[in-house]
């Protein structure tokens, strides 16, 4: 079951220049900076309202954030919703046929576990499930 948004992933090329930005846009600086070796990237997290803004920047040319930037350009890279228990979500979304991309259930930002739906799955959209601290 999902709880609610939890953020919006924004892939970004240049990271200064698109965190400087969403501080003019969002009134104030980013909440949380990590860097995330297992996924080979950098996230700059802005809190708007209930959710979250998360920019996206590659740390390695081999990064996914890397790949996507290479085949797409700068934009909307996926939506994160949260679940109580990420296991269960996923037991419950492969029985009814959404694909899970390898690496179910890794740490992502601040340490919570991630895991990734194939787009084919939802509409074109890589959806991203957190589980909730």
């Amino acid at each position: 079951m999902i709880t609610k948004i939890d953020h919006l992933g924004i892939a970004v090329r240049d990271w200064e220049t698109a965190v400087a930005r969403y501080t003019t846009l969002t009134a104030g600086p980013p909440q949380h900076i990590e860097e995330v070796p297992e996924q080979k990237v950098k996230v700059a997290m802005f809190e708007v309202g209930e959710a979250r803004i998360e920019l996206l920047s590659a740390t390695a040319p081999d990064s996914p954030i890397a790949k996507f930037l290479e085949k797409r350009g700068e934009g909307m890279h996926h939506i994160c919703f949260q679940v109580p228990n990420l296991e269960e979500a996923l037991q419950r979304l492969q029985a009814d046929g959404m694909e899970i991309l390898p690496g179910a259930g890794s740490a992502g930002a601040q340490g919570r576990r991630v895991a990734f739906l194939h787009p084919k799955s939802a509409a074109g959209v890589l959806i991203e499930l957190v589980e909730k601290l």
